[in-house]
This record gives C-alpha cells, structure tokens and sequence, in this order.
C-alpha cells in the first residue's frame, strides 16, 4: 500500500481531536473526516471552516485495513471516509457507505471523465475521486545509462544490490505478471507460477532489496538506483534532483484512485456533502495537489498546473498506457490465500 510523505500518528490525530471537540461550543457544527494519512492542506481546511463555520475533526488511518475495520465497527462513526478502488466494492456490498446525494455535490462534474464510472462504482453513486496514482519506476540516470520504459529493467543483473523492490505482495507480485504479459490480477496459478519463478529468478540475479518506506530515501540518497515507487513520491523527487525519472512501465501497472464517501452512520451527512463539494471544487483540488505531489482527477485544478505537471506523460497518462493499467481487485479468501502461497515461497529463498 502506498505510503504519503506526511504522516500524523493516529493516536496523535485521536487527542488533537478529542482536544477539538471539547473545546468547541455545544451548538458548533462539525464534520470528523478518516483521512489515509495528512493528505489535505491546511489552508484548504481551514478555508472550509470559515466558510460554513464548520469545524473539522480529522482522525487519520496508515493502512486501508485499518480504514475498513473501524467502519465495519458500528460503534465508530465518521461523516467522510477515504476509500481505496480495491475496499469500494466490498464496503458497498456490505452496506458502510451510503448513496450520495449529487445535487449537493455539484463539483463532481469538474472531474475528468477518466476517473468516473469506473468498475468499483459504477455511476459514482457512493463516491468522489479524491486522488489518484500509479505504481512505477523511478531510476538514477547518472548510474542507469539505457532507455528505462518497462519492468523488464528491475530484472537487470548489471544492477545488482542497487534495485528496491516492494515488500507488499501485491505491488511485487503484481509488476513480475505486468513484466510476463498477465493481469496484475491473475487468479490463474500457472500464471502465478510464472511469476513466482521470475520473482526468484531476480534474487538470484540482482539479489533486490525489500522494503516499503525506506525506499523513498535510499534512492534520494543514491544508496539505490532503480526503485518500485508510488507516483507521488516518485514525481516529487523528480522535481527535487534533475537525475531522478519516474516512469510508469509500457506494460502498464497498478492505477489506484482513493475517493471521499459518507459512512452508511454518518452523524452529519449535511455537513459531509458540504465538505466533499468543497474539497472537489476547482481551488481546492489544485492546493491539495500541489501539497501532497499525487495528480489530481480534477480536470479544472489539472489546467491549471504547472505545464511540466500537467504534460507530463507518467503523471496524466495518455489513453493508451491508462488502458493498460489496471485497478486491484478485491479477492476472494481462496484467491488472497493463493498469492500469500507465492509470496511466502518468494521471500523464504
């Protein structure tokens, strides 16, 4: 799962919160926003409270499991949620989230067409595109000196000890089926098998580095030089040393979006609809992009980036290449069990 560059500890964002609430008025409004992580702009908050005279109350998550178990416990009540492409299907089938009431969020119609309608909900009837992203490359051109375009690079022997790998079966599992032609969602075990062995054959050849968080700085340290990498990470260290290049592989690869939805027990679902218009609007989409480094679905904020953001082929990717990414399913338990086989038998080596 990616990660953000920002993070605020959960127990930290639960005091300041309770801190909050207590200190405001009986009769003040709230809204209590789950957030993955610090990925809004204060400025874009703090607009929005004085605009309503709405205060809100954000509590923050490090991991979509972590999202889905306390919406799941009826007990705990939030009036927005941010919710992966991969959980969207399952918390609508098991009623978390509500259907959106779109004629209080009139933005949803600066959103690209792209990122709309897509498998997880159909029509948008529970949710907003917030942010979305892929999961690529980035490479050091001072120590990579050939064209970088595919995932077939990662299996490189001239760069051994020097590549960073995942250590989440999905991402890794899923770029070894991109690299052989397959789905990243293969529930086919001679496929599965497949990439097994490319995963083992790597390690033999290149011996690759796992991990999750720490890849972001050993490749700004130059302690590696081709990295697994999510895009806004990616992009941002691009724009930070002219020797880093993100690139989404030819093959294609994960697409991710995260979108605002209101928990079937929202307390305040005025207020949620109030919040998630605001977030969406044109002004607000372009701050909370510019902040965070992911790309934004807002088709207005896009315009009025920056022309190296906004041309930027592996950040706003052409028809061609986005068809060939894919979202992540959701698997059945038979299915997880499957990967979680090939994943254990992938780092026992």
């Amino acid at each position: 799962m990616r990660k953000l560059v920002k993070w605020i500890s959960l127990g930290t964002c639960v005091l300041f919160t309770t801190i909050l609430a207590a200190g405001c008025g009986k009769n003040t409004q709230t809204v209590t926003f789950f957030n993955y992580g610090e990925n809004i702009d204060t400025e874009t908050i703090n607009e929005f409270e004085k605009q309503y005279g709405i205060k809100v109350n954000m509590n923050t998550f490090d991991d979509m499991d972590t999202m889905y178990q306390k919406i799941s416990n009826s007990g705990v009540q939030y009036d927005v949620i941010l919710v992966s492409d991969a959980l969207m299907p399952r918390m609508i089938e098991e009623g978390l989230i509500q259907e959106l009431n779109k004629e209080n969020i009139p933005n949803i119609n600066q959103m690209d067409e792209a990122y709309l309608n897509l498998s997880m909900d159909p029509d948008n009837k529970y949710s907003v595109p917030y942010m979305f992203g892929t999961v690529g490359i980035i490479y050091n051109k001072e120590v990579v000196d050939e064209p970088v375009d595919s995932w077939d690079i990662l299996w490189n022997e001239k760069y051994r000890d020097q590549i960073f790998m995942f250590d989440t079966y999905r991402d890794t599992i899923g770029a070894a089926l991109k690299k052989l032609g397959y789905s990243l969602n293969s529930t086919n075990p001679e496929e599965l098998e497949a990439a097994k062995q490319a995963l083992l054959e790597q390690r033999k050849l290149v011996d690759p580095i796992y991990g999750v968080d720490n890849g972001t700085g050993m490749i700004a340290n130059h302690e590696t030089a081709i990295n697994m990498i999510w895009s806004g990470e990616g992009l941002n260290l691009q724009d930070e040393d002219s020797n880093l290049v993100y690139v989404v592989p030819k093959e294609g690869a994960n697409f991710w979006i995260d979108s605002l939805c209101i928990p079937s027990n929202a307390k305040n679902v005025e207020a949620a609809e109030k919040f998630i218009n605001f977030v969406s609007d044109k002004e607000s989409a372009l701050r909370i992009a510019d902040e965070i480094g992911y790309t934004t679905p807002n088709k207005e904020a896009r315009m009025a980036q920056d022309e190296h953001i906004r041309n930027n082929p592996n950040a706003y990717m052409s028809k061609d290449l986005m068809d060939l990414c894919e979202l992540y399913s959701n698997f059945s338990l038979k299915d997880k069990q499957l990967y979680d086989e090939v994943w254990t038998q992938v780092k026992v080596k």
